[in-house]
């Protein structure tokens, strides 16, 4: 399966079968920078903020999740799990739902916006995960210090970050940097490429790697 960041907390997931999914689309203006030309089969969306679920970046006729619970269409599984955009059980900025997409065996857990502390309750939903797509940047998402608690309690095999500030970002959210320095150099990647590839034997469960893919611009 492939995993293309096409910014902000936006990703294409695509399945050997061609089968396609876009999470989280996001308006320019909420952003400050555009997304590329996208479709897919379906667009999971955390909430309706406009820098989360703004659908008609999206062409053609996807399939809309937008609620917890269980999903499943063209082979591909999907699990929503309710949880909060804030440490005050929403009382600031309302709900979010987790995602748990399961691609040619490869469990992909995307947090969307989550800005609640990471629970046993919560872990015990989500795992396990083999990539962990996770907010880092703060203000509107949990910050650096409470996402290195979500990777070191849910113990993904990849960790993804998304949700922070980049050149064009208009929001006022902090940069990876302050998510990457919590970690050994060792298990750092900043790669060029904005398309990633895995498998299921690529993954050892004895390690996680931070991989900082290339925003797509194209």
């Amino acid at each position: 399966m492939k995993i293309q960041w096409l910014g902000h907390s936006c990703f294409r997931l695509t399945e050997s079968t061609g089968t396609t999914v876009i999470t989280d689309p996001f308006k320019p203006s909420a952003v400050g920078y555009a997304m590329p030309y996208a479709q897919a089969d379906a667009v999971t969306l955390s909430h309706k903020h406009d820098d989360h679920g703004y659908v008609d970046a999206v062409k053609g006729l996807p399939e809309i999740i937008d609620t917890a619970g269980n999903h499943d269409f063209k082979g591909i599984s999907v699990s929503g799990i309710p949880s909060f955009h804030d440490e005050s059980e929403g009382s600031k900025h309302g709900e979010n739902i987790v995602y748990r997409f399961s691609l040619d065996g490869v469990i992909v857990c995307h947090l969307g916006d989550i800005g609640e502390e990471c629970t046993p309750e919560l872990v015990e939903q989500i795992l396990p995960v083999n990539v962990l797509l996770l907010p880092v940047g703060g203000t509107y998402t949990i910050d650096a210090e409470v996402a290195k608690d979500y990777v070191e309690r849910i113990m993904p095999d990849v960790v993804i970050p998304m949700h922070y500030k980049t050149k064009h970002c208009e929001l006022d959210i902090d940069r990876v940097d302050s998510f990457l320095k919590l970690f050994d150099d060792e298990n750092i990647v900043e790669t060029n490429e904005h398309t990633l590839e895995f498998d299921r034997a690529d993954f050892d469960g004895e390690s996680t790697k931070i991989i900082v893919p290339k925003r797509y611009k194209g």
